[in-house]
This record gives structure tokens, sequence and C-alpha cells, in this order.
């Protein structure tokens, strides 16, 4: 990872992972993707690589992910799914030119066209949105109990019962801060 930047929340969704781009969205909002370069640092790690970058590409890339993040929170708690964010991301997943690829250990990879196009990229992770938001992939959408990020993820938990977006950064920011509110409702004695 590049220095000077928030680390990436890496999932295992790719659609979901990728509204984690932006975190905090109820607090303090972090910005993981600020930079083209950046972009191709998380697609990359995402087996998504692609050769350059353009402001106006970040720019769409920035739309898509927010787009991805209005539907599936809509989904998550059952309302209609905003049109104009359906828009976007049938867009780009109609845009996209990728082939889903077997590898020899049984594994699924994309391949993107000859020129690596970030429009490529986009449109692999808007049809993995479309999958979940249309309920194809077992698991459930739900919202992030933390009050400050409240990001849609993707519950494929047993009992479909998960939390937080992430046990290692919400989770035990909520659990740090029951824990503290806990100890000084009940001070230990002194000794």
């Amino acid at each position: 990872m590049r220095a000077g930047f928030p680390d990436f929340r890496l999932g295992n969704v790719l659609a979901t992972s990728f509204t984690g781009t932006l975190s905090e969205r109820q607090g303090d909002p972090v910005e993981r993707i600020p930079t083209p370069q950046r972009l191709i640092d998380w697609l990359a790690v995402y087996g998504l690589a692609v050769d350059s970058c353009t402001p106006a590409q970040l720019d769409r890339a920035r739309e898509l992910r927010e787009a991805i993040h209005a539907a599936a929170t809509a989904a998550a708690i059952q309302d209609p799914l905003p049109a104009a964010a359906v828009h976007v991301i049938n867009d780009c997943s109609a845009q996209g030119r990728a082939a889903a690829v077997l590898t020899p250990e049984g594994e699924r990879r994309w391949r993107l066209s000859s020129a690596s196009r970030v429009e490529d990229a986009l449109g692999v992770i808007a049809a993995d949105a479309i999958s979940i938001i249309a309920g194809e992939r077992d698991g459930k959408l739900a919202l992030c109990a933390s009050p400050t990020c409240q990001a849609a993820f993707f519950d494929t938990s047993q009992s479909r019962t998960r939390k937080w977006c992430d046990m290692n950064t919400c989770g035990n920011r909520q659990k740090k801060a029951r824990f503290n509110a806990n100890r000084s409702k009940n001070p230990r004695p002194a000794r």
C-alpha cells in the first residue's frame, strides 16, 4: 500500500467492498480512493488490474460506488431501489467488456479487455452488485450497526445476523466503547 493513504478495508464480496472505499459515511467520511492511482491499486487487489485511470474514470467509479451503496442500502431495509442508482449500475454493467475465466485451480477470475480499461473493471463490480441486490447469491444485505458507519454489507454468516460490516474496525470500536462505558459506570474500588 502507498504511504499517506488510509488502508483499504478488504472484504470477501466485491461490490460491497467497493462501497467501503468511502467509510464512516455518517461521521467524518474517509475517502480511500482519493486519486486515480489509488483506484488502480484497489482494483489490482481484487484481481481487476487496469493499465491507467483518468480523473474522469475515477469520478465514474465513485458514481458507481455511491449508486451501489444507495441500492444496497435500499435493498437491506426493503425500500424501493432508487431509479438513478439502478440506471448507473446497469449502465456500468453494460459498458464493461470482461469475461469470467476458470483457473487451473478451479477458481473464477475476470479477464478484462485487451486494453485493461477501468470501464471493464467497473462492469465487473456492477455485475457483482446486480447479483447481490437481485438476491441471486446466498446471503443477505444488511447495514452496519455502527452509528458512524452504517455501510451496506453482504452477510453470508450461517445465521445471517452479523451486526458489523467489519469486526476488525466497526465491531471492535463499538465493543471497546461499550466496555469503556460500562467501566466508567462501575469503577473498580481502590485497594
